[in-house]
């Protein structure tokens, strides 16, 4: 059978692609996430609370419907991204990418030997379905979609080299920690770091490779989608949760002035 993974084909046409974050940790929400109609999620396991299992929980809630899970580790570790791979996770996004050289690395741990040193045990994973996809390690290695984090002043000095590392479909810029490397801590909006995310925007998208970032503001996703960007992430789930839950409690709280709970009537 044939390598599969639209999401990375949808990339390599530039076809816009907008997804959402998320957080929860729960295959619970993360499928109620997955009905939503985004064209991926992000199942973070960098700044969430999540492990192998509970990444595997969320990757089998999501699997009946048509957004594409992208699962980001808490780090480039190559033992770590085999075991990603071999609970069926297709696409990766790997934070902290700095330099050529730990790009090349990545790669390397996302694909079968001779071209790269990703452990075989197929058989015994979900990601073949046990031996079902018979021809799982002949398509493995284009099946693969391998995103890198460029997150710090470093990082985009080297992005040109990054970026030309063969094997990488995407990078992304991650723009908070991307602001405190720049001395901007917590102020991802501060105009010396957004002006720096447009410089590293135009250089990834001049590569050929997809670009992508975060934002919380579905203006500003929109925004990066017309400067050429392919993945952008315009919400985060628990912070979704977060605000319409304070905001209903304040409502209640005024006497229900503003409250709207959509579908409330019986649940």
């Amino acid at each position: 059978m044939p390598a599969n993974n639209p999401f990375k084909a949808a990339l390599a046409a530039r076809q816009p692609q907008v997804g959402l974050w998320i957080s929860m940790a729960t295959p619970y929400l993360a499928e109620v996430s997955a009905t939503a109609g985004f064209d991926w999620l992000l199942i973070d396991g960098e700044h969430a609370p999540n492990d192998v299992r509970s990444i595997l929980a969320q990757l089998q809630a999501v699997a009946p419907y048509p957004a594409e899970p992208v699962v980001r580790a808490v780090s480039g570790d190559v033992a770590l991204i085999k075991q990603l791979l071999d609970i069926g996770a297709r696409t990766l996004l790997i934070p902290m990418v700095d330099t050529a050289e730990q790009a090349r690395r990545m790669v390397s741990a996302t694909r079968y030997p001779p071209q790269g040193i990703r452990g075989v045990g197929s058989a015994i994973a979900r990601a073949s379905q046990w031996n079902a996809r018979a021809d799982y390690l002949d398509v493995a290695n284009d099946e693969v979609c391998l995103l890198v984090q460029a997150e710090s002043v470093t990082a985009l000095q080297n992005l040109e080299a990054i970026c030309a590392v063969d094997g990488v479909d995407g990078v992304f810029i991650g723009p908070a920690d991307l602001a405190a490397s720049m001395g901007h801590r917590g102020n991802p909006g501060h105009p010396e770091v957004q002006a720096a995310i447009e410089r590293a925007m135009k250089t990834i998208i001049a590569s050929g490779k997809a670009a992508g970032t975060l934002t919380s503001n579905a203006a500003a996703g929109r925004q990066y989608f017309d400067l050429g960007c392919t993945f952008v992430a315009t919400g985060v789930d628990v912070l979704v949760y977060a605000r319409a839950v304070r905001e209903l409690a304040k409502a209640s709280r005024d006497g229900g002035k503003g409250a709207t709970v959509a579908g409330s009537s019986g649940y």
